[in-house]
């Protein structure tokens, strides 16, 4: 006996959703189906929707637990479509879409375990993703490849270890310009132009990373030469010159003062440690072509950080091997509130910055994580001036099961194939599944905009997860507004549409 998956297929109209923005995928689902190469892969997802009138010869099984969330929670949002990459669920906190010449459009997904470290899923029709590839772990067990990074036909995947001290830790600049051989790869090393090291004694490698130019890649890393004050605080700020992809270098460094043993203004500088202590350590590092001279950097413990990265400039023109990035300002959040400072997602055309915490305990033990409005205005000066409402079941998500809280806000690629938000923005809740936001402003001159909440999506409870609920983890939005999002331990990838009023700008 065995139960399906709720898979909402009532929720898919075809009439509703993209249509005008993707011609290719024709009138409806059945249509796409029809002509679809049935692949093993695309089998199984037929015999998904098949079992319950058991035309497939092979059913899967599933346990759906009796406290799970058994059915989705929606509002202004659709389920397209969903693929649970062969069973290797556990999505991380990198999404990257490529735009092939030939009209094809690759979804490239990093993971969050140490078993999975890449899957590659074509997205040229959003209702019926087709998986390509799986790249397995290159030392399963020990490193995980969390995040990644795309660059016209260059991926660079972050590797990261369990313990300081193992291998490989560091990032992968892979060539991902051939599809057969994207098809084709068995493992990193297939598609590897290089591998830029930073293991060490006192180094898990690179947790996560930025590349978007095709010259630099900015990393929150360790280095073999780090030797930080608090084992804790073991990534920091590095740039990486990329501009010869067989030959990656080091072309900068930045961590918060008093994070390493052989920081000159010791003791006085020693941070000081929080009640829940997650470390003094980069996290996400924005750069961004309208602000070239500015990373923006979620730095946990540390706050919102913004540097001055105008050096790098001279590195660019070859006036300089090196640079080193200054200090413009710092925000803290904590005390009083919890820290753990994830996301900083500058909009530059409102002087604001949109900050997400990342919660990291199970049912809101290190509660609120929020998502934070600041004014940018004056960038030496940054102020807190609202905070992203709370889901009017927020108390009843904290006691669901597994994490609530905020964690990432889609990025604003500069890319052909991302949305550039500038009055919305998407963030992931775990439990609480998607959730879209939009700054409304009164008329009043200068007086900072409200945030309303204007629709979310929380799938029901994919199998396989142990806390018996949706662990949303990451989500970004394409150029005509499908929204991917991945779940972290079992769900694989959701592909969703919006269809509220408000518009998602």
């Amino acid at each position: 006996m065995f139960s399906i998956p709720l898979l909402n297929l009532t929720t898919y109209d075809s009439s509703r959703i993209l249509p005008a923005d993707y011609p290719e995928m024709g009138d409806s689902v059945n249509a796409r189906f029809s002509h679809e190469k049935f692949s093993s892969i695309g089998r199984f997802r037929v015999c998904r929707f098949l079992a319950l009138f058991a035309l497939c010869s092979v059913a899967p099984t599933f346990v759906v637990p009796t406290n799970a969330q058994v059915k989705a929670e929606q509002k202004n949002m659709l389920l397209i479509a969903q693929e649970n990459l062969n069973g290797h669920g556990d999505g991380g906190e990198g999404l990257a879409i490529q735009q092939r010449p030939d009209g094809r459009r690759i979804l490239f997904i990093a993971h969050e375990a140490q078993s999975t470290c890449l899957s590659m899923v074509d997205v040229t029709h959003p209702d019926a993703p087709v998986l390509v590839n799986q790249l397995p772990s290159p030392a399963p067990a020990v490193t995980r490849c969390n995040s990644l990074g795309l660059s016209g036909n260059i991926l660079v995947v972050a590797n990261q270890t369990m313990k300081m001290g193992q291998s490989p830790a560091g990032m992968w600049i892979l060539d991902v310009s051939d599809p057969a051989r994207v098809q084709k790869a068995r493992s990193m090393q297939d598609l590897a132009l290089s591998f830029f090291d930073t293991a060490g004694p006192n180094s898990r490698g690179v947790h996560w990373l930025w590349f978007v130019d095709g010259e630099f890649a900015h990393l929150a890393s360790g280095a073999p030469d780090s030797n930080p004050a608090n084992p804790k605080d073991d990534q920091f700020y590095l740039v990486v010159d990329l501009r010869d992809p067989q030959h990656p270098r080091e072309a900068g460094r930045w961590w918060l003062p008093g994070t390493q043993k052989t920081d000159s203004c010791l003791p006085a500088c020693l941070p000081q440690r929080h009640p829940i202590d997650d470390g003094y350590r980069a996290h996400n590092i924005e750069v961004f072509p309208d602000r070239s001279d500015r990373a923006y950097i979620g730095y946990m413990d540390g706050g919102q950080i913004i540097l001055d990265i105008s050096g790098l400039a001279a590195v660019r023109a070859g006036r300089r091997h090196t640079f080193s990035p200054k200090l413009v300002s710092r925000l803290k959040f904590s005390p009083p509130y919890p820290a753990w400072t994830h996301t900083v997602q500058p909009l530059f055309s409102r002087g604001m910055a949109i900050i997400s915490d990342e919660a990291v305990m199970e049912n809101c033990g290190d509660a609120p994580k929020l998502v934070w409005l600041v004014d940018l205005r004056d960038e030496t000066n940054p102020v807190i001036v609202g905070t992203a409402p709370l889901p009017e079941n927020a108390g009843e998500l904290c006691t669901r099961g597994g994490r609530f809280g905020a964690h990432n806000v889609h990025p604003n690629f500069p890319s052909a194939t991302s949305a550039h938000l500038r009055n919305t923005f998407v963030g992931t809740f775990f439990n609480g599944g998607i959730r879209l936001y939009r700054l409304e402003y009164n008329g009043v001159p200068n007086a900072p905009p409200q945030i309303k909440e204007i629709g979310y999506f929380v799938p029901h409870a994919p199998s396989g997860n142990p806390t018996h609920t949706i662990q949303i983890n990451h989500a970004i939005v394409d150029e005509k507004g499908v929204i991917y999002a991945t779940d972290r331990i079992s769900g694989g990838l959701y592909i969703l549409k919006y269809t509220g009023q408000d518009p998602l700008d």
